[in-house]
């Protein structure tokens, strides 16, 4: 269940008590934070991790079931953000999310993650490396788990550029224009899209508020946020406007896609419709002669003439080759 558990003073990390109570009450005399990092706890096991940091209860319900929209919710004691970290697997053209939830309070961080994405074991070795930023407080590891998050929707977004270049290029060859895989790959696309959609979307107002473009319902700042941290948030909220721009940009193509490749399959049928009907109107004048000639009058014009039979063949043969040079004209053949 805990992944990491480490306290931080002075922007550098030190060995504390295993006591969670501890361990708090230690940071806070030194000026310090905990930051406890959660895999997939149960309610049992994360009981005694909100006891010790008296994490709200409905914040700790939303951590254990999981299946969050991207979020920020201000409590008493601490700040409750949930983001969803995208993941893109290019053998399958898919994407899938996973889930972060981040408490942040005065003295304490604690992470719960959900899903098999990559860990934060590289967040918590970036800011260990950068004491300045760590020096900030919890909020910098906010800051870096929130800054990571967004690159990787940059490049997810890179990626969903490049197959739908791939995929365009196919809908617009005359081999690949009218088949129903196409239109299965352009449908499954356009899942993806959604997917990553309810990832990036919901997260702009959580992050415009830590930025300080928002203000709470009484008109304060977010709290537990360092105003000089502020900026950092700025940044992000930049890089995930640029997202959502991306991601629009490539639902509008996606739907011109879709709209293009029907449009391909209309004129395909429509043409193959008037092959048919050309081929049936050629077919339909000989079936006419040979049906009057065929209903076996004994007074029938040329009936007993040597030549009759050649003549009616020849009759059809002109007159399919007028309808064949007629219908090649007009380009139905």
């Amino acid at each position: 269940m805990i992944v990491d558990c480490a306290v931080y003073r002075d922007g550098h990390r030190t060995e504390g008590p295993d006591d969670f109570s501890d361990a708090l009450a230690g940071a806070r005399e030194a000026g310090g934070f905990v930051w406890v990092g959660l895999h997939e706890p149960s309610q049992k096991e994360f009981d005694l991790v909100s006891q010790e940091f008296g994490l709200h209860p409905l914040a700790v319900e939303d951590a254990l079931k999981a299946h969050q929209r991207p979020k920020l919710e201000v409590y008493d004691d601490s700040l409750f953000v949930v983001l969803k970290p995208v993941m893109y697997e290019p053998e399958t053209d898919t994407v899938s999310t996973g889930e972060i939830m981040i408490f942040l309070g005065d003295s304490f961080v604690v992470t719960v993650r959900h899903g098999e994405g990559d860990g934060l074991t590289a967040v918590r070795s970036r800011l260990e490396r950068e004491p300045e930023m760590l020096g900030k407080g919890p909020t910098s590891v906010l800051y870096a788990i929130a800054d990571t998050t967004v690159d990787h929707y940059l490049d997810v977004a890179t990626e969903l550029q490049t197959d739908l270049e791939e995929l365009e290029t196919e809908v617009f060859t005359p081999e690949g224009g009218g088949s129903r895989n196409t239109a299965s790959r352009i449908y499954n696309f356009k899942r993806q899209i959604t997917e990553f959609r309810r990832a990036t979307g919901p997260l702009a107002p959580a992050m415009s508020r830590l930025a300080g473009n928002g203000l709470g319902t009484l008109g304060t700042a977010v709290p537990f946020v360092a105003d000089e941290a502020r900026p950092f948030f700025r940044d992000v909220s930049d890089h995930l406007t640029r997202v959502n721009e991306s991601v629009e940009g490539l639902d509008r193509l996606v739907s011109d896609i879709l709209s293009a490749h029907l449009a391909q399959i209309s004129v395909q049928q429509n043409d193959d419709m008037r092959k048919i009907s050309a081929w049936a109107a050629m077919a339909a004048v000989p079936t006419m002669i040979a049906g009057i000639y065929g209903m076996n009058f004994e007074h029938m014009p040329e009936l007993h003439w040597v030549w009759a039979y050649p003549a009616v063949i020849a009759v059809m043969a002109v007159l399919e080759w007028v309808l064949y040079r007629l219908f090649k004209q007009r380009g139905w053949l």
